[in-house]
């Protein structure tokens, strides 16, 4: 059988035009409000789980390093089969049922704490399966937004998503620390799980017909499909480059994953409060890169914003290991300072990224392709977080620090030594999409 084409034959899309106001788009106001609440219930819980491990079960890096990792192996075994299998459904009822699924789940954590049998065991499997929801979720989620906003204004709607996203990091890590020593880890946990239910009962409210998914008829065998997304990534000069530079910085981030609460919590001394006013700074700067990354596309081009910001957001990362040991609060300056510089950069590459893969590939195959690209951002981001676990018992929490952003920097080549860096719109990425 013939290899299937990667470019959408209708892109860039002629009767398409940029909407006057996305917020006149029902579906898209609930998918936004449903994504802002259920982003800062996770949020919660990102800072929560740590000190879950760390305070409530007394775990140490490697201990810390497996909780983490349990989001990555469960979305590296199932993404790909997640992919070829939203690519056959419609995606709404999908992120449904996912998320009541991790209500669900989430919820057997302060459960677990209140009947005195929580154990590392058991928050390791809630942590599994709950990020294998995620990650239909997610293939889902990013699969269904072209589906209800036009590919003109993409840029736009993944940019308000990830402006929303900012919000409610700056909400949720601003008030994750008190509500940690206030309420304590599990049951602060508790609010990531409501939070999943009202974003199940937002997207269930959305009447936007899907396109009929194909028939049994119009169906390889799954491992057949999967095997197309990963060529189509492969073939592309363009989705190669940002899938390479998407693993350089996932690199990264599974070291910080890793250690960077305990580099807070144990060598700068750091209290949950101060880690939740840290976090929530990058919430705010997150939310500058999101408001701006549509102006300075259209303004350098989507390739120098790429490039650019991968640069940035790695050499401000280098902050963290340099953080000094004994001065609280000068330390907290310098994470500070991480979350300004690293926070906005990554989030106008993320919005970046997305927005190309969204644009140039067909609905059908958008699944799998955000597979493929997923499953080797969590090939990446595991390696690093399970390598940087053991090393740090060896050679210490900051050199490890150290290393995860010198990782990250490798991005940046992979987009300079592409197409990708030489292109200004998303239109313009036609001429170089085989």
């Amino acid at each position: 059988m013939a290899a299937e084409p990667l470019l959408d034959p209708k892109f860039p899309p002629d009767d398409e035009r940029p909407s006057r106001s996305l917020w006149r788009n029902n579906a898209f106001v609930r998918v936004f409000s449903a994504a802002t609440i259920s982003i800062f219930g996770s949020l919660v819980t990102r800072v929560a789980l740590p000190f879950v491990a760390i305070i409530n079960l007394h775990a140490d890096s490697v201990g810390v390093a497996l909780v983490r990792s349990m989001e990555l192996v469960a979305g590296l075994a199932v993404v790909l089969v997640a992919g070829a299998w939203i690519d056959r459904l419609r995606r709404r009822p999908v992120m449904i049922w996912a998320d009541v699924g991790r209500a669900a789940l989430l919820g057997l954590i302060p459960l677990a704490a209140l009947g005195g049998w929580l154990s590392l065991p058991l928050l390791l499997v809630v942590t599994l399966f709950t990020a294998v929801l995620t990650t239909f979720f997610d293939a889902a989620d990013s699969a269904f937004l072209p589906t209800i906003v036009p590919r003109t204004d993409l840029v736009r709607a993944n940019g308000a998503l990830a402006a929303s996203g900012s919000v409610s990091e700056f909400a949720a890590f601003g008030s994750a620390g008190f509500l940690v020593q206030l309420l304590s880890a599990p049951i602060a946990i508790l609010i990531d799980a409501i939070s999943f239910v009202v974003s199940a009962l937002l997207l269930g409210t959305i009447r936007v017909k899907e396109a009929p998914p194909p028939t049994k008829a119009e169906r390889e065998p799954v491992l057949r499909e999967i095997a197309i997304g990963l060529g189509l990534v492969a073939r592309s000069k363009v989705l190669r480059a940002l899938t390479l530079a998407s693993m350089a910085t996932a690199a990264m981030w599974g070291v910080f994953g890793s250690l960077w609460f305990l580099f807070a919590i144990e060598d700068l001394k750091l209290d949950a409060a101060a880690i939740g006013v840290v976090a929530a700074v990058g919430g705010i700067s997150s939310l500058v890169g999101a408001l701006l990354t549509t102006r300075l596309t259209r303004r350098f081009g989507i390739g120098p914003v790429l490039v650019v910001a991968v640069l940035i957001g790695m050499l401000g990362s280098y902050s963290i290991p340099l953080a000094p040991v004994g001065a609280p609060l000068v330390a907290m300056l310098f994470l500070i300072g991480q979350q300004l510089i690293t926070d906005p950069a990554m989030t106008a590459f993320d919005i970046t990224d997305t927005s190309i893969r969204q644009s140039i590939v067909h609905d059908r195959q958008l699944g799998r392709v955000n597979a493929t690209v997923r499953v080797m951002i969590l090939v990446a981001q595991l390696a690093a977080t399970l390598i940087a676990g053991f090393l740090a018992l060896q050679f210490g929490l900051r050199t490890m620090l150290f290393i995860g952003p010198t990782v990250g920097l490798l991005g940046v080549l992979a987009i300079w030594f592409s197409p990708v860096r030489h292109v200004r719109r998303i239109e313009d990425l036609a001429r170089v999409v085989p």
